[in-house]
Protein backbone atom coordinates (compact mmCIF):
# COMPACT_ATOMS: atom_id res chain seq x y z
CA UNK A 1 0.00 0.00 0.00
CA UNK A 2 1.50 3.52 -0.92
CA UNK A 3 1.95 5.96 1.67
CA UNK A 4 -0.96 8.32 -0.01
CA UNK A 5 -2.96 5.59 0.64
CA UNK A 6 -2.33 4.79 4.18
CA UNK A 7 -2.37 8.38 5.27
CA UNK A 8 -5.83 8.46 3.68
CA UNK A 9 -6.74 5.52 5.10
CA UNK A 10 -5.79 6.57 8.59
CA UNK A 11 -7.67 10.23 7.98
CA UNK A 12 -10.56 8.29 7.01
CA UNK A 13 -10.83 6.91 10.83
CA UNK A 14 -9.56 10.42 12.35
CA UNK A 15 -12.98 12.02 10.96
CA UNK A 16 -14.79 9.65 11.81
CA UNK A 17 -14.28 9.77 15.42
CA UNK A 18 -13.46 13.63 15.19
CA UNK A 19 -17.29 13.99 13.67
CA UNK A 20 -19.12 12.14 16.47
CA UNK A 21 -17.25 13.85 19.01
CA UNK A 22 -18.51 16.99 17.35
CA UNK A 23 -22.38 15.56 17.00
CA UNK A 24 -22.38 14.41 20.83
CA UNK A 25 -21.04 18.08 21.44
CA UNK A 26 -22.06 20.42 18.92
CA UNK A 27 -21.08 23.54 20.72
CA UNK A 28 -17.38 21.71 19.34
CA UNK A 29 -16.34 24.05 16.49
CA UNK A 30 -13.29 24.04 13.65
CA UNK A 31 -11.22 25.92 16.74
CA UNK A 32 -11.78 23.27 19.35
CA UNK A 33 -10.70 19.72 17.85
CA UNK A 34 -9.23 18.40 14.70
CA UNK A 35 -7.63 15.62 13.33
CA UNK A 36 -3.73 15.42 13.42
CA UNK A 37 -1.45 15.50 9.87
CA UNK A 38 0.43 12.37 9.16
CA UNK A 39 3.43 11.98 11.10
CA UNK A 40 2.14 14.81 14.07
CA UNK A 41 3.19 13.64 17.27
CA UNK A 42 0.70 13.10 19.68
CA UNK A 43 -3.43 12.10 19.95
CA UNK A 44 -4.82 11.31 16.41
CA UNK A 45 -7.72 13.54 17.42
CA UNK A 46 -6.58 16.84 18.58
CA UNK A 47 -8.81 18.60 21.44
CA UNK A 48 -7.48 22.07 20.98
CA UNK A 49 -9.29 23.84 23.65
CA UNK A 50 -9.67 23.71 27.78
CA UNK A 51 -14.17 23.43 26.60
CA UNK A 52 -13.09 20.50 23.90
CA UNK A 53 -10.61 18.68 26.91
CA UNK A 54 -13.65 19.11 29.66
CA UNK A 55 -16.37 17.77 27.51
CA UNK A 56 -14.41 14.69 26.16
CA UNK A 57 -11.86 14.12 28.39
CA UNK A 58 -9.80 10.99 26.39
CA UNK A 59 -7.08 10.83 24.18
CA UNK A 60 -7.62 9.21 21.18
CA UNK A 61 -5.22 7.14 19.21
CA UNK A 62 -6.69 5.58 15.78
CA UNK A 63 -5.37 2.58 13.54
CA UNK A 64 -7.54 1.54 10.80
CA UNK A 65 -5.70 -1.94 10.36
CA UNK A 66 -6.58 -5.18 8.64
CA UNK A 67 -4.23 -6.63 11.51
CA UNK A 68 -6.47 -6.83 14.03
CA UNK A 69 -8.30 -9.82 12.56
CA UNK A 70 -8.01 -12.15 16.37
CA UNK A 71 -9.51 -9.14 18.33
CA UNK A 72 -12.78 -8.56 16.34
CA UNK A 73 -12.94 -12.57 16.08
CA UNK A 74 -12.45 -12.07 20.47
CA UNK A 75 -15.45 -9.34 20.09
CA UNK A 76 -17.73 -11.22 17.87
CA UNK A 77 -17.51 -13.75 20.34
CA UNK A 78 -18.06 -11.66 23.70
CA UNK A 79 -21.52 -10.79 21.08
CA UNK A 80 -22.34 -14.09 20.79
CA UNK A 81 -22.48 -14.85 24.71
CA UNK A 82 -25.48 -12.89 25.44
CA UNK A 83 -28.06 -10.17 24.21
CA UNK A 84 -26.19 -7.69 26.82
CA UNK A 85 -23.60 -5.10 25.11
CA UNK A 86 -19.90 -6.78 24.51
CA UNK A 87 -17.27 -5.88 26.25
CA UNK A 88 -14.01 -6.89 25.37
CA UNK A 89 -10.93 -7.03 28.36
CA UNK A 90 -7.29 -7.60 26.61
CA UNK A 91 -4.04 -7.88 28.44
CA UNK A 92 -0.59 -8.29 27.21
CA UNK A 93 1.80 -9.77 29.38
CA UNK A 94 3.21 -7.59 31.53
CA UNK A 95 0.84 -5.25 30.44
CA UNK A 96 -2.40 -3.57 32.47
CA UNK A 97 -5.56 -4.73 30.85
CA UNK A 98 -7.48 -2.43 28.48
CA UNK A 99 -10.96 -2.18 27.70
CA UNK A 100 -12.58 -2.47 23.87
CA UNK A 101 -16.52 -1.56 23.25
CA UNK A 102 -18.44 -0.81 20.26
CA UNK A 103 -17.93 2.86 19.56
CA UNK A 104 -21.81 3.89 19.21
CA UNK A 105 -22.15 2.47 22.08
CA UNK A 106 -19.34 4.62 23.90
CA UNK A 107 -20.89 7.61 22.41
CA UNK A 108 -24.05 6.29 23.81
CA UNK A 109 -22.75 5.92 27.40
CA UNK A 110 -21.73 9.76 27.06
CA UNK A 111 -24.73 10.96 25.95
CA UNK A 112 -26.24 10.03 29.25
Amino acid sequence: MKQKSRAAKGRYLQNIVKNRIVKLYPVLSKTDIRTSNTGENGADVRLLTHTAKKLFPYSVETKNMKSYKLVYEAFKQAQRHTAMEPLLVLKGQREKPIVILDMEHFFTLLER
